[in-house]
C-alpha cells in the first residue's frame, strides 16, 4: 500500500498561523530582550535540520520579526549518514525556505565514516554552523533541558554544566547563541505545528538507543516526568537552570570585583584567601582557559591542582608535556619545561 503524502502547505499562511499559536510573548524574555536591541543590520541565522524544533524556530523568526525577513538564514547540514533520508532532509528544508523567501546555506559532510560517532558528527556540523553565523538561534526546548542535566549529572557537572542550554550564551569570537524555545515543552510545539497542518522532519536514528541521549529521552524521561513526578516535572527543571544560571553570573561578578588575574600566565592567590572553594575553582578553571600551551587536565589532575592552590604552598604541577603550574610567591603562574624562561613567556608564533 502506497504511503499516501501530506499536502504541501501554504508555508507562508501555515507561518503565520503557526505565530499565532505561539505568540511572541511566550518565547524566552532574555532573547525577547536580545533581539530588541539588536541592530536591523544583523543577520540571524538559524540552524535548521528540518525537525518540528528547529522549523519552530525559523517559522517564529519569520513571522515575529518580519523586517528582518531578508537578514534571515537557514544553515543546514547534511551529515550523509542516513543515506537518502538525509538528502530528502535537506531538499525538504531547501523548499521551506524557497517557499518563505529565506536564505538557504548547506554543506555536506565528504567524508563521513560508517563508524562515525554522534561526538564526530556534532563536531563537523558545529565548524559549519560557526563559520556561518554570528547570532545562531537554535531550538532547545524544555524537554532539552531535562535531558541535558541527566546526561551532566551522570558526568559530574557543576553550576556550568547544568544550567545549559542557556537562553543568551554569548560564544568567544563576538557569537551568539540564542535559544528562544527554552519556555516551551516539545508537546506545545509539536502540537501547535499539527494544529496548523505544518510538516516536519524525523531523524530516524532518535528511535534507536544508539546514543545516550536517545536513552535518556527514550527510557528515563517518561517515568520521571510522567509516571513519577506528581508535577510539572519539565517547568521545574527549567526553573533550576535559571536558577543555577543566575548562581553563575553571581559567582563571575564576585570573581571579577576580586580580580586575581594579574596577568594572563599568572594567578594572585592571595587575594582569594578565605574565600568559598567554588570560587577559587572558578579561578583556576578560568586561568587554565588562559594558558594555550597547557594540555588538559584529567579530573583528578584537576582537583590536585585546586588542592594546591587551597593550600597556597610552593609547588609544580605538570600540565603536559610542554609546562607546569608553579605555585611562587602566593602566585600561579605557568612554566615551559626544558629551557628555562620569563614567568610570563609564551611560545613564539
Amino acid at each position: 500500500m502506497t504511503k499516501k503524502k501530506r499536502p504541501v502547505p501554504d508555508w507562508r499562511a501555515a507561518a503565520e498561523e503557526f505565530a499565532a499559536k505561539i505568540p511572541r510573548a511566550s518565547l524566552h524574555p532574555a532573547v525577547l530582550k536580545y533581539a530588541d536591541a539588536a541592530p536591523t543590520s544583523a543577520i540571524w541565522s538559524v540552524a535548521f535540520s528540518g525537525g518540528a524544533d528547529s522549523l519552530a524556530v525559523l517559522l517564529l523568526l519569520w513571522a515575529h520579526w518580519p523586517r528582518r525577513r531578508r537578514r534571515l538564514r537557514a544553515l543546514h547540514f547534511n551529515h550523509r549518514l542516513r543515506g537518502q533520508e538525509s538528502n530528502r532532509d535537506e531538499v525538504f528544508c531547501r523548499r521551506v525556505c524557497e517557499a518563505l523567501g529565506v536564505e538557504f546555506v548547506s554543506e555536506s559532510w565528504k567524508t563521513p565514516r560508517k563508524t562515525a560517532s554522534e561526538a564526530d558528527a556534532r563536531v563537523v556540523r558545529h565548524e559549519f554552523l560557526r563559520r556561518n553565523s554570528r547570532a545562531l538561534w537554535l531550538g532547545h526546548q524544555q524537554d532539552d533541558i531535562a535531558e541535558t542535566m541527566f546526561m551532566r549529572l551522570a558526568r559530574g557537572s557543576g553550576a556550568g554544566g547544568l544550567s545549559a542550554p542557556r537562553p543568551v550564551q554569548v560564544m568567544p569570537g563576538q557569537r551568539v547563541h540564542l535559544r528562544p524555545l527554552l519556555t516551551l515543552k516539545k508537546s506545545d510545539i509539536v502540537a501547535a505545528l499539527k494544529q496548523a497542518g505544518i510538516p516536519w522532519r524525523e531523524d530516524s536514528t532518535n528511535s534507536a538507543d544508539a546514543f545516550f541521549r536517545n536513552r535518556i529521552r527514550r527510557h528515563v524521561m517518561p517515568a520521571w516526568s510522567t509516571a513519577a513526578a506528581d508535577r510539572d516535572a519539565l517547568a521545574g527543571a527549567a526553573r533550576s537552570r535559571e536558577l543555577l544560571e543566575e548562581d553563575e553570573a553571581a559567582f563571575d561578578a564576585w570573581l571579577g570585583e576580586l580580580n586575581p588575574f594579574e596577568k594572563k600566565s599568572s594567578l594572585n592567590l592571595e587575594v582569594l584567601v578565605g574565600k568559598p572553594r567554588a570560587l577559587l575553582r572558578r579561578a583556576l578553571h578560568q586561568w587554565l582557559l588562559d594558558q594555550p600551551a597547557a594540555g588538559d587536565l584529567s579530573r583528578q589532575g584537576f582537583d590536585a591542582l585546586l588542592a594546591a592552590v587551597e593550600r597556597g604552598t610552593p609547588t609544580r604541577h605538570s600540565l603536559g608535556r610542554t609546562g607546569f603550574a608553579v605555585i611562587r610567591n602566593h602566585r600561579l603562574f605557568f612554566v615551559f619545561s626544558g629551557k628555562p624562561r620569563s614567568k610570563f613567556q609564551r611560545p613564539a608564533n
